[in-house]
C-alpha cells in the first residue's frame, strides 16, 4: 500500500505555505534537534561546540542537525570569525505553533 503523502506530486502541488509548514514539522521531528532548540533556547547565542559539550554527541552530528534546523528556518546562523553562532528564531517557532494550532482547529472544528 503507498502512502499517498509521501508521493512527490501530491508534495509538489500543496501550496507553498504547506510545503514550509511540513518542511519545519519535518526539522522539528528529530529528538536531538529538539534538544538542539531547547539548548539554544537557554542563552542568546552559541557556537557548535557548545551545543556538542551538552549534548555529548558528535561534533559532526550537531552540525548536521543544526544545518537541518538552519535550513528549516528554525534557526539563525552568524559567522563569528572562527566559530560560527547559531541562536533560535524565536518568530519562527512561534509561527509553527501557530500552523499547528490552526491545523488542530480546522481538522478538529467539526466535532
Amino acid at each position: 500500500m503507498t502512502d499517498s503523502l509521501a508521493e512527490p506530486d501530491l508534495a509538489n502541488r500543496a501550496p507553498p505555505e504547506s510545503r514550509a509548514v511540513a518542511a519545519r514539522f519535518a526539522a522539528l521531528s528529530h529528538p536531538a534537534r529538539i534538544e538542539i532548540l531547547k539548548h539554544l533556547s537557554a542563552s542568546n547565542s552559541c557556537c557548535c561546540r557548545e551545543v556538542v559539550d551538552h549534548l555529548d554527541l558528535a561534533q559532526s552530528t550537531v552540525s548536521q542537525h543544526l544545518k537541518i534546523l538552519v535550513e528549516a528556518g528554525l534557526v539563525r546562523f552568524q559567522p563569528d570569525r572562527q566559530r560560527s553562532r547559531y541562536e533560535v528564531d524565536r518568530a519562527a517557532l512561534a509561527d509553527v505553533s501557530a500552523s499547528l494550532t490552526a491545523l488542530v482547529i480546522s481538522c478538529c472544528s467539526g466535532r
